[in-house]
């Protein structure tokens, strides 16, 4: 007892976080899915603010928010369908559309949004380098604040530790690393980074190279405390993936370095030959509807692996219930001291288990 208050002692944190924003409909909100939207959001204002030095439209704008948004929301689902979920997937090609039942691959994120830039530019005849250059900027602000979706959601685990800002996690043995908060932690940080780097380097690329390099290379040793829940070449997949991204940002380094001392030509950044388009134009119109859309899509989309949405958070969220898009996943999670495997099992009745 200090002047009459009581001095409590910062301690290991036990998750107990609702991950539902809402529901809507029968469609449950997430918080996960909120810093989505949220990102995509902040990469329209983004893009709006910088028009004119991107040489941008305001339709193109729209079209540029919209290819972005997509690619992220495909490119994550194509890699963890394809590298971490293909067992499961395989047998159950027609919830690959399911979003709603989570599965989203972070390395996935990034090759959809490159992809989905590069056409763009390909399409409308835009410099590549200078839309990479203005994206990864509030493209990292959404790689951040996912981060804080996957902590509220109450997935991506540490290995077990007593430091005393541990968490006990819902669906996790012993208190963790907070691993997900690190990684956000680090993405955020990367911010001012970039932005120091756009103010000192005017050489197309120079700020998308950095942004590859350095976000995946402090998450290499971030990614030491994490506990995976498949893997590939002894490693973690995720860590495999940070070590690709790794020499890609090298590469790239070395190719923004040669372009500064004029060893490589870059395509000058195209000016529109026009103000841009009236606000109230029909096709402005249909842009803007397809954006909200896309927001609130977003909105439907759990954290991590598919899963069976009631089993999983029925005690973080009270009144869950199956539907016909919420319908029982036969899957189970199976723990084996630090390393995490998923396995799809098919459901039994009681007395008829296999042995093993």
């Amino acid at each position: 007892m200090l002047g009459g208050a009581v001095i409590t002692m910062f301690g290991p944190y036990v998750h107990g976080i609702d991950p539902v924003l809402g529901e809507v409909g029968g469609v449950y909100l997430w918080w996960y899915g909120l810093s989505y939207a949220l990102g995509f959001f902040q990469v329209h204002h983004f893009l709006r603010r910088g028009r004119a030095r991107l040489g941008l439209t305001l339709l193109e704008v729209f079209t540029l928010s919209l290819f972005f948004a997509s690619g992220v929301l495909v490119g994550g689902r194509a890699i963890e369908v394809a590298f971490d979920e293909w067992p499961f997937y395989r047998e159950h090609v027609w919830l690959i559309p399911a979003y709603w039942l989570g599965g989203m691959a972070t390395h996935g994120l990034l090759l959809g949004a490159a992809g989905s830039v590069w056409a763009f530019a390909r399409l409308y005849k835009k410099s590549f380098l200078h839309l990479a250059d203005a994206l990864v900027i509030p493209g990292t602000f959404l790689m951040g604040v996912g981060r804080i979706g996957n902590f509220i959601d109450g997935q991506i685990v540490g290995s077990v530790t007593d430091v005393w800002w541990a968490v006990k996690f819902p669906d996790a043995e012993g208190f963790r690393h907070p691993v997900v908060l690190y990684d956000g932690a680090k993405n955020l940080l990367l911010i001012p980074f970039l932005l120091w780097v756009r103010r000192t380097n005017a050489t197309p690329g120079a700020i998308a190279a950095r942004f590859v390099f350095w976000y995946a290379f402090p998450r290499i040793f971030i990614d030491l405390f994490r506990d995976y829940p498949t893997h590939r070449l002894e490693l973690g997949t995720g860590q495999t993936l940070n070590i690709v991204t790794v020499l890609l940002g090298i590469v790239l380094l070395l190719r923004s370095r040669m372009r500064r001392l004029g060893r490589l030509t870059a395509v000058a950044a195209s000016v529109p030959l026009e103000p841009g388009d009236s606000p109230h134009s029909s096709a402005l119109v249909w842009q803007r509807l397809a954006l909200a859309g896309v927001l609130f899509f977003c909105l439907t989309i759990p954290s991590n692996w598919t899963q069976d949405i009631p089993d999983r958070y029925g005690k973080r969220h009270p009144g869950l219930q199956y539907s016909f898009l919420y319908p029982r996943i036969e899957t189970a999670v199976l723990t084996n001291c630090r390393q995490v495997r998923v396995e799809y099992l098919p459901i039994y009745e009681v007395g008829d288990l296999p042995s093993r």
